[in-house]
């Protein structure tokens, strides 16, 4: 009798592994089947490149997304930077190339400094880079022929950095050309699809008065990647009805589950990275606020353990 119950149990118990196994299996084919690959941008840890990338790949994470201060202190040496982030088992999915000019004085100057960072980029294995401007006028609103110009400085960029493999991306911001929907639809109307695709930042879209997931739709075909960002508008005791901070996924009011459903719906399978400006809140670290939004996505079943 004893033989038989433990024979007995021992066909339960390998049938509830084998049942575990599928699960885990069927969990993870899903992950895989919605084509959406997680990266981390190590802005949070405000230069530390070091630090983050291996806070970073010690979460599990596969990409990451480096600044223009990476730039200077491996320019000459790119083969050390690319062996640490191989070391830690990282792909360099974006880097932040910097700001954008539109004064006909600087686009030589600005060419060169972005094409320059693509070959820095190409040396470490990257594919993209990211693109901004910092020259919002601050008494008014940014004239059509403003923004178109944007984009065509950014054409010509794009089509340089192709010439190396790689990709150009627009990223829209808060205070920059393109902080409103409208702004950005303008912009991306301008620029050509063959040489620049759109960083799609969903947090920046969202305070700039515009719904991310239907910008997902809406863009589609030009989307090169996004970052998947929260914010949190207003701020309590902020008497500016627009006063706002980045904070960890899941902590502030971007509906991130319609722009996953947005994504799935439109079977994307590019990089979405995960970006936090700065730790957001006193007695928190860069790696809690990962820990956080890691958590947030694994709860939403974007991740999977």
């Amino acid at each position: 009798m004893k033989s038989s119950l433990s024979r007995r149990a021992f066909i339960q118990q390998a049938g509830l592994l084998t049942s575990a196994t599928l699960l885990s299996s069927t969990e993870l084919w899903a992950a895989k089947k919605s084509g959406l690959q997680i990266g981390y941008s190590a802005i949070t840890w405000g230069g530390k490149d070091t630090d983050a990338i291996r806070d970073i790949a010690s979460l599990g994470f596969k990409g990451i997304q480096l600044r223009a201060n990476a730039f200077g202190p491996y320019r000459n040496k790119p083969s050390e930077l690319k062996a640490l982030l191989d070391d830690n088992h990282l792909k360099l999915v974006m880097f932040s190339s910097g700001n954008v000019e539109i004064d006909p004085d600087k686009e030589e100057s600005t060419i060169n400094m972005h094409v320059a960072h693509a070959s820095f980029v190409k040396a470490l294995g990257g594919t993209s880079i990211q693109l901004t401007n910092n020259v919002r006028p601050k008494d008014r609103q940014p004239t059509p022929e403003e923004l178109k110009r944007l984009a065509q400085v950014m054409n010509e960029i794009g089509k340089q950095t192709a010439g190396l493999g790689i990709q150009t991306a627009y990223h829209n911001h808060m205070h920059q050309l393109g902080e409103t929907p409208e702004e950005v639809d303008i912009i991306v109307q301008e620029m050509n699809p063959k040489y620049v695709k759109l960083l799609l930042d969903v947090a920046h879209y969202h305070q700039g008065g515009g719904d991310p997931a239907k910008a997902i739709h809406q863009y589609k075909d030009r989307i090169h990647a996004l970052h998947l960002k929260d914010v949190r508008s207003p701020l309590p005791d902020n008497t500016n009805p627009k006063s706002y901070k980045f904070v960890e996924l899941g902590q502030g009011n971007v509906n991130l589950p319609a722009v996953f459903k947005a994504l799935d719906d439109i079977k994307f399978k590019g990089w979405g990275i995960i970006e936090l400006d700065g730790v957001p809140d006193t007695g928190k670290t860069a790696l809690s606020c990962a820990e956080t939004s890691k958590k947030f996505l694994l709860d939403q079943k974007i991740l999977m353990s």
